[in-house]
């Protein structure tokens, strides 16, 4: 069905060519927020034709609800894989919901959910560093790593500087999550992030504050597993963009 939902790609392993693409919840055009999980890959390409599969994929344990504004992406540790979701926004449970509320969305909670696509099942770690819920932040996943940065706490109404660093750990037995707070982070919220070569990012677009568009662009480069995250020269953009009160076709909604 149509919606916009998280999505990321996922190779069966780090050397692997072949890929596939992971998308979970999203909002649809009827307003509804989906919960289901689909594995898209390609089946084969001929005279200039691609073909797809598209499976739902089903899970057992604890199972993200539905929600949208969230992330996913798949780390890699001692040669297995997993996909880690984290954030994002739902609407306010049944039980509190009034004719004047009925489509009130609240943050989720903070809570990293780690899937095994192969086995179906899915696990929540409470992590303390990871105190709000986090819709449309930039998420990055550099092997067992995954970094976290800015979003927007509906709560707070904040855009917070954040910059979080979660590792994952997949040993024989349970899986190790710890989160670490790191420095320099940048507020912001509905960007869009571009990779441009293997340890290098670009951030553009978004938002600083609910009416303010961030016209600023960054590059977040990595060395030696430390992130760096500095200001680029600026495009010279538009008047359409510059007066547009959408920023790439995504708004807080």
């Amino acid at each position: 069905p149509l919606r916009y939902p998280a999505t990321c790609t996922f190779k069966g392993s780090t050397e692997s060519e072949k890929y596939q693409y992971i998308i979970h919840g999203g909002k649809t055009p009827n307003n509804e927020l989906s919960d289901k999980i689909y594995v898209m890959s390609v089946v084969c390409k001929n005279n200039k034709k691609v073909t797809f599969r598209c499976t739902e994929k089903d899970l057992v344990g604890d199972v993200p609800g539905a929600r949208y504004g969230h992330s996913i992406d798949v780390v890699y540790s001692r040669g297995k894989s997993v996909g880690v979701l984290f954030g994002g926004r739902a609407y306010i449970p049944s039980a509190q919901r009034t004719t004047e509320k009925w489509n009130s969305v609240a943050d989720c909670l903070p809570h990293v959910f780690l899937l095994d696509f192969e086995f179906g099942c899915s696990t929540a770690y409470i992590l303390p560093e990871l105190q709000d819920g986090l819709s449309f932040h930039v998420s990055i996943a550099r092997n067992d790593t995954i970094y976290i940065l800015g979003g927007h706490s509906l709560a707070n109404n904040v855009r917070p500087a954040n910059l979080y660093r979660i590792r994952v750990d997949l040993p024989l037995g349970s899986p190790a999550v710890n989160c670490t707070v790191l420095p320099g982070g940048i507020s912001v919220s509905s960007a869009i992030l571009t990779q441009t070569n293997k340890d290098e990012f670009v951030i553009v677009g978004g938002y600083q504050l609910e009416n303010q568009k961030r016209m600023v662009c960054n590059i977040i480069s990595f060395e030696d597993n430390k992130i760096a995250i500095r200001e680029m020269e600026t495009p010279d953009w538009t008047p359409d963009i510059k007066h547009s009160k959408i920023w790439f076709g995504t708004n807080m909604g």
